[in-house]
């Protein structure tokens, strides 16, 4: 039976029935949501703040795999659960005190959709003559439309946008090589321990962004799929999506200068030329930063949903609801867009290395308790139950998250609070490393013990996972393993 177009499913459990795809999918989503604009600018940072061209690219390739792999155990769970991310994180935090992170997550995505909309709203206004404010707004538009039919679409249009994105950024990529200087660009090497540590922060935090809803675009694929290939599709994906994007942003902040920090898209798409050529690329820029737009504003939906559900007990969402909260992310994502597209590399940058130190405990957290504390098994039933296994509150989670969050400031470095171990590290930000080792270690004690003191999750049918026996209706939930 051929399913609808529309997206029925929000926050409750995908069931086997509805199941489609292969893990291959993962990669050209993720291929086609880093090959976009957004992506240049990030790698262009690392030269803004005074790297070089090698130790940048060395740099931001390093963050991209570690960053990348964090990012991509998130999404070899999206398979086994067959829910969204954040909903996962009531296992740790609590039915209701899972609303801690997911009020920073919503954040994020809000932050996300409006720096996205600011450079999406430059090539939309250019490419339909009508300016940027209203390129913007005609953006924002059709990114909600888009996050509200869902799923299948979102898929397609990564497909699109991968191969569009790959075919265009070989053609800039060849266009920017016959200006430039590359054996003069690749002589000027000076190695410096914090300009290197800011490259890896900046592509880590680019792709530990993505895993509060990286689960959300694999809960779809069958349960048997394999976690491996889930997570070297994912990984592979948005690791070569992102390196590509990040490095040709590298060669163009060494070889434009303020040519394109005063302008990113129009510095961009002059590499490939006038008329045609430039309307071309116009759609381009446009086409890339829709896919990445519209992954933020479904998030942020479901993250949303996750949050109030904890409170209101709501299982599922009718079409009615879905496009009110949308068209809430989007309103006040394109308002921030708007307020702040003058001011957008400098602000983009903290938003970045800022946003990091908030996601990096969560996802310790998350992985650990997954992985090696429950080991794959959750009662997902008790996901929506306050009364249940996991409760309302799990303090003792949300004490390990408050820690972590602290432990990095010390370590942190931004334009507005820079923390007194910075400068013994000659300046250098390696806040997310803390942020990943203390409250993973921290979350092995506590979620350990507090797994002990719990009855034992029911036993696994033979050969396979506890599934229902009938089609499994809007909300209903069940124990897996």
């Amino acid at each position: 039976m051929p399913q609808p177009v529309v997206e029925r499913r929000s926050i409750d459990v995908v069931p086997d029935a509805e199941r489609h795809g292969t893990a291959f999918s993962q990669f050209t989503l993720w291929l086609g949501a880093n090959l976009q604009i957004t992506t240049v600018v990030t790698g262009a940072l690392a030269v803004v703040f005074g790297g070089d061209v090698i130790w940048s690219v060395v740099g931001l390739l390093v963050g991209n795999l570690l960053g990348g792999a964090v990012m991509a155990l998130h999404s070899a769970q999206g398979p086994r659960l067959g829910l969204p991310q954040m909903i996962s994180s009531r296992a740790q935090f609590g039915v209701r005190g899972a609303a801690v992170p997911l009020a920073l997550v919503v954040v994020m995505y809000v932050g996300f959709f409006a720096s996205g909309s600011v450079l999406a709203g430059q090539a939309v206004g250019k490419l339909t003559h009508l300016g940027a404010v209203p390129g913007i707004m005609l953006f924002a538009l059709i990114t909600a439309v888009t996050a509200a039919v869902g799923y299948r679409v979102i898929h397609v249009l990564g497909r699109v946008a991968s191969v569009v994105g790959a075919l265009s950024f070989v053609y800039l990529g060849i266009r920017l090589l016959d200006r430039i200087d590359v054996s003069h660009v690749l002589h000027e090497q000076h190695f410096a321990l914090p300009m290197f540590l800011l490259a890896v922060s900046l592509s880590a935090s680019w792709q530990l962004a993505f895993g509060p809803y990286v689960a959300d675009y694999s809960r779809y694929l069958p349960r048997n799929t394999s976690p491996r290939s889930t997570f070297c599709w994912t990984l592979a994906g948005t690791a070569l999506g992102a390196q590509w994007s990040m490095t040709f942003g590298v060669l163009v902040a060494a070889t434009a200068g303020t040519a394109f920090v005063d302008d990113q898209v129009g510095y961009v798409v002059s590499l490939g030329g006038t008329g045609v050529a430039a309307s071309v690329l116009y759609f381009v820029i446009a086409l890339g930063k829709l896919t990445i737009n519209v992954l933020n504003t479904y998030g942020g939906f479901m993250a949303v949903v996750t949050g109030v559900s904890g409170f209101r007990g709501q299982r599922t969402l009718g079409s009615r609801g879905r496009s009110l909260y949308v068209g809430g992310i989007m309103v006040l994502g394109t308002a921030l867009a708007l307020l702040g597209r003058n001011s957008f590399l400098d602000s983009f940058a903290d938003f970045l290395l800022f946003l990091l130190a908030f996601l990096t405990p969560w996802s310790a957290i998350n992985l650990v308790d997954y992985y090696l504390v429950s080991r794959e098994r959750y009662d997902l039933a008790a996901l929506t139950d306050p009364e249940g296994r996991y409760g309302a509150w799990r303090p003792g989670a949300l004490i390990v998250y408050t820690v972590g969050l602290l432990a990095q400031l010390p370590f942190l470095a931004t334009s507005f609070y820079t923390g007194p171990l910075v400068g013994p590290l000659g300046g250098a930000d390696i806040s997310w490393l803390v942020g990943l080792a203390v409250p993973a270690a921290l979350y092995g004690v506590v979620g350990t013990r507090r797994a002990r003191q719990l009855p034992p999750l029911p036993p696994a049918a033979p050969g396979g996972p506890v599934v229902p026996t009938a089609p499994t209706p809007a909300g209903t939930t069940t124990a897996i393993d």
